[in-house]
């Protein structure tokens, strides 16, 4: 049953329940991206498993989501039981024996894995916008405060970073404005509340350092398997918005950071999207079109996307053409929509003239699924109706003992376990503001100036660092006296420093109001 430079998905049967033949996916159209669909109970979680084995024993990378809690069984060794034992036997798997796989578990919040963390600056405007779910005015300030810090040399590493900036662009607001456009501080107070709840929801673990490296979950072990990482995203979903940005970020870092590779004998990464719906969920059209580019272009740096919801029409249209490898299991049809959703999911498959597809899906047993899968030429397999075969390793969650006995032997112990705070924007401004209020007390300088240099770059709102000057004082005269000739002389000096000081006073509004450096 098992081929070389083939996954075993299960073995397909003929209308009349007679067995028909073994069905694969090529392992070197893994990277055609995938979808794995099917109403809750019906086996998505258990194809998802199979399929992470399979290609883990070809040596290829996988990472997947665990959104139940149950994949975290793919670390352990299988074990007997009667039904699987009946399926294996059912579909003539002679090869079928128990296994365990090199598992990494990862987690954003660090209790059931390793931390996974990444700065802001990596995250990028676009993905912070749709986790706050900012409207096209917060937007528009999010997107200058990182050209600001950019230009400035501000790095925004954690949210604290950022809610420093905000606070800084808000004080100086008219200034950034004329160069910037128009910024709103009721915006920037938006902006300061949505982050106060990502703060409260657990976000803080997620923006800080050591940032996660991509390589760390592209290992492969020494006997040549292809390491499992795991996401614990059981606690993680209680925040759908956080879940599905981390995701697509670790897509987006994929594809920025992985060469061309064009199309690989394997795919260099297998990347598991479960609950794929959320991403999807009120997304603007530009994070759309953004998903819809990574996963066209990704295929080319050797990395396969599978999607994993229960229903097709969960992804876009744009999306779901280019998914060339697809499970589909149960579907129910009790409502309109739901008839709707059966027919599209028909519709999709290469059809087989020896059924009904539409009429099949809704007729399908735990377990079993439609299969397509790309074949000769790049073109779909006739779908055919398969009993999926069952998974080597253990079905259903490890025990917590056992999670930590996989942690302690991790290839990334200690890698990601402590929490670092370098110098960023927040030191950097609160550094800069105390400095501008020592100087507020100081005695007034001869030459007054509005703005200071953060990285070589002119910001308005901190003062000068000069060495201040003696500050030129007259007394004052009771009654009316001739002048002297050495008065009138002193008096004509202090007009023209007099002339001098406002000279740069004027100076230096101008310099600040058009942005150019003094």
């Amino acid at each position: 049953m098992l081929e070389q430079g083939k996954i075993y998905i299960g073995t397909s049967r003929k209308p009349d329940d007679s067995i028909n033949k073994p069905e694969y996916l090529e392992l070197k159209y893994g990277n055609r991206h995938g979808l794995i669909t099917g109403a809750t109970g019906t086996g998505k979680t258990v194809t998802l498993q199979i399929l992470a084995e399979s290609f883990s024993n070809a040596g290829v990378p996988v990472f997947a989501a665990d959104v139940k809690g149950d994949l975290s069984g793919i670390g352990a060794m299988g074990e007997f039981k009667d039904f699987l034992d009946k399926r294996a036997k059912e579909i003539g798997f002679s090869d079928y024996e128990f296994q365990e796989f090199p598992v990494i578990f990862w987690d954003l919040f660090g209790e059931k894995g390793h931390r996974v963390r990444t700065t802001l600056t990596e995250m990028g405007p676009l993905l912070l916008s749709r986790l706050i779910n900012a409207s096209d005015a917060q937007e528009g300030v999010i997107n200058i405060a990182f050209k600001i810090a950019d230009e400035g040399g501000l790095p925004l590493l954690d949210l604290k970073d950022f809610q420093a900036l905000l606070n800084y662009m808000g004080e100086n607001a008219t200034e950034f404005s004329n160069k910037f456009g128009f910024i709103s501080k009721a915006s920037v107070g938006s902006i300061q509340r949505e982050l106060l709840i990502l703060e409260q929801q657990g976000a803080t673990k997620f923006f800080s350092e050591p940032a996660l490296k991509i390589t760390d979950i592209m290992r492969t072990t020494n006997d040549g398997r292809g390491a499992i990482s795991v996401l614990a995203a059981d606690k993680l979903m209680m925040n759908p918005r956080l879940y599905a940005t981390f995701l697509l970020w670790l897509l987006s870092e994929l594809f920025e950071e992985l060469p061309e590779v064009g199309d690989p004998e394997k795919p260099k990464l297998v990347f598991f999207f479960d609950e794929a719906h959320l991403l999807f969920n009120d997304a603007p059209r530009v994070l759309v079109e953004r998903v819809e580019q990574v996963v066209r272009l990704i295929r080319s740096k050797g990395v396969g996307v599978y999607f994993v919801t229960q229903n097709p029409m969960d992804v876009p249209p744009t999306v779901l053409a280019q998914l060339g490898n697809r499970v589909q299991h149960a579907l129910r049809a009790y409502t309109p929509n739901e008839q709707k959703a059966v027919k599209t999911a028909a519709d999709t498959f290469r059809p087989n003239p020896d059924f009904d597809c539409a009429d099949v899906i809704t007729n399908l047993g735990t377990g079993e699924a439609l299969v397509s899968t790309i074949e000769a030429k790049g073109a779909p397999s006739i779908v055919q109706r398969t009993l999926v075969r069952p998974p080597s390793s253990r079905l259903g969650p490890i025990t917590d003992a056992e999670r930590q006995q996989v942690m302690s032997v991790s290839p990334v112990k200690g890698l990601y376990d402590e929490d670092f705070d370098r110098e960023s924007a927040f030191e950097i401004l609160t550094r800069k503001a105390e400095q501008a209020a020592q100087q507020s007390q100081a005695p007034a300088p001869e030459e007054q100036k509005t703005t200071g240099t953060i990285g070589g770059w002119t910001l308005p709102g901190f003062g000068t660092e000069d060495a201040p000057q003696p500050e030129v004082k007259q007394q004052k005269r009771s009654g009316y006296q001739r002048e002297t000739v050495v008065e009138a002389a002193m008096k004509s000096a202090a007009r023209s420093v007099a002339t001098a000081v406002g000279a740069a006073i004027v100076r230096g509004i101008l310099g600040s109001l058009t942005g150019r450096r003094r």
